[in-house]
C-alpha cells in the first residue's frame, strides 16, 4: 500500500475516533435564565443524542459509495496496476465516506440536542 493511502487511512480512522462524543456533549445557548430543570434535561438530550452511533446505515452507505467511486478512480490510474489501483482507491474512498459520513451525523447529534431541549421548554438557540 502506497504510503499515502496509509497515511490518509490512518488520519481518517483518528478523525472519526476524535468525534466519538461530538455533537452529543453539545451546551446550546439558551436564551433566558437556566430553569432548576436545565442541567437533568441537558443530561438526558445529551445521552438521547449518544444513542445516535456513528457507524450507522448512512455511514455504511457512504463508505461503500467512496469505496466504489475510489475503486473506479483507482483502475483509472496509468501509473499502477489495475488491482493495486483499485485496492488502493477504494480504502481511500472508503475512509472519506466515514468521514463524511461521521461529521453528518455530530451535526445530527448536536440538532437533536438542540430540539430535545426545545421540546421540555428551554429556549435553546443552538
Amino acid at each position: 500500500m502506497k504510503p499515502i493511502v496509509l497515511m490518509t487511512v490512518i488520519a481518517s480512522g483518528l478523525m472519526v475516533t476524535a468525534c466519538a462524543g461530538g455533537g452529543a456533549d453539545y451546551a446550546p445557548i439558551v436564551d433566558g435564565p437556566h430553569s432548576v430543570a436545565y442541567e437533568a434535561d441537558l443530561q438526558a438530550c445529551q445521552a438521547l443524542a449518544r444513542e445516535r452511533a456513528y457507524l450507522n446505515s448512512e455511514t455504511r452507505t457512504d463508505m461503500a459509495v467512496g469505496a466504489g467511486i475510489g475503486a473506479l478512480a483507482g483502475l483509472a490510474d496509468d501509473d499502477v496496476t489495475d488491482t493495486e489501483g483499485a485496492i488502493a482507491g477504494a480504502v481511500v474512498g472508503a475512509a472519506a465516506g466515514a468521514l463524511g459520513g461521521s461529521l453528518e451525523t455530530r451535526d445530527e447529534r448536536r440538532q437533536m440536542v438542540v430540539e430535545c431541549l426545545r421540546m421540555r421548554g428551554h429556549r435553546a438557540v443552538g
